[in-house]
């Protein structure tokens, strides 16, 4: 059942926590795509208050449901097209996934247009893989830039692991993301500061707790392995 694989993951955030030597506290994301409304339900039934989805158009047709669950936070972690900004802000309370300056300048202009505010997150390509979208992690002035949207609260960084079941080389991504923070801060004004480190994900999340996350990403470890959704010819 969901509840007992939710207790799992929490006894084993709890662990890590431990091992690594401070008391902070780690927010769970569900990783909802591909898993219809039901099981968001089911989820938030078991106790779940933040889901993540990384398409729009799926978005859109399973959110409708979710009326009822006012109290339940709807994360943006996919790639945004600029051509989907606008239903972006109309489905989703945050976005995880701003991976270019361009991007958040235009955002912020709709922004501004709606008087709104929105949480964000810059997504950081700290493992180099060309597959993956996100920030150079050299790049401060760009970083920096995002940071100074005036309708962007940005609250800290994103990062996907590498694609590699070597535990040094997945550390080291994650370190790089934690250093790239506190680089950050050093050049942001106190009310500007990042706090966020969302990285780790159902295979990795234990190590990222050791190495800083305040955020992870779960999706087959606790709902087991996907399925399509909306269902073929539904």
């Amino acid at each position: 059942m969901l509840s007992d694989k939710l207790k799992a993951v929490q006894d084993q955030v709890a662990a890590a926590i431990d091992r690594s030597g401070d008391s902070r506290n780690v927010q769970l994301i569900a990783i909802t795509k591909t898993h219809s409304p039901e099981t968001i339900i089911e989820a938030y039934n078991a106790g779940i208050r933040v889901i993540g989805e990384n398409r729009i158009q799926e978005a859109r047709i399973k959110f409708p449901h979710l009326v009822n669950y006012s109290d339940l936070t709807r994360r943006m972690i996919g790639h945004l097209q600029t051509n989907k900004i606008n239903k972006c802000l109309e489905w989703f309370d945050t976005l995880d996934s701003i991976d270019s300056l361009k991007l958040a300048k235009k955002i912020n202009r709709k922004l501004e247009e709606e008087d709104r505010i929105l949480p964000a997150l810059l997504e950081i390509n700290t493992s180099g893989e060309s597959t993956k979208s996100g920030f150079n992690v050299e790049d401060m002035e760009g970083l920096l830039a995002c940071v100074d949207q005036s309708q962007l609260n940005v609250e800290g960084l994103m990062a996907i692991g590498p694609l590699t079941q070597e535990e040094s080389a997945i550390r080291k991504s994650f370190r790089m993301l934690y250093a790239l923070r506190e680089k950050l801060n050093d050049e942001l004004a106190a009310d500007k500061q990042l706090h966020e480190l969302s990285m780790g994900m159902s295979s990795d999340f234990e190590i990222a707790i050791e190495e800083g996350s305040t955020m992870i990403r779960l999706g087959t470890a606790l709902f087991g392995k996907r399925k399509p959704y909306p269902p073929p010819n539904a």
